[in-house]
């Protein structure tokens, strides 16, 4: 069995950037990935926010509800990571790209069926 493709974030923001993208404190931040309303992995050694999951100057919609699908599924965040940018033609590329589109609910539905 070959290993899955793992795409990359398009880029990567830090946290006082999410801040001032969202127009909410850092604290509200730091709140949000507490609570799993958005998701954050320290690259080179800086918590840091996929770009693709804050669109415009919100958080993705169905964001939250995948996070909390794939960490009751035993997900950690360097793992949700690696599942929201794995590449699945199915939904268009990958899963963090297809829950900014008509996709979301099929990305939601594929995060569902991993606790089973």
């Amino acid at each position: 069995m070959s290993e899955p493709v793992i795409t990359e974030p398009a880029g990567w923001i830090n946290l006082p950037d999410v801040s001032e993208k969202l127009g909410v404190s850092i604290s509200k931040v730091h709140q949000m990935i507490k609570d799993g309303e958005l998701l954050a992995v320290r690259r080179d050694g800086i918590r840091q926010v996929p770009e693709e999951l804050v669109a415009n100057a919100t958080v993705l919609k169905h964001l939250p509800g995948v996070l909390t699908v794939l960490r009751d599924a035993g997900y950690n965040d360097e793992e949700a990571v690696r599942w929201l940018y794995e590449a699945d033609p199915g939904v268009g590329g990958c899963a963090a790209i297809a829950l900014g589109g008509p996709q979301a609910r099929e990305v939601k539905r594929r995060a569902q069926a991993l606790g089973f």
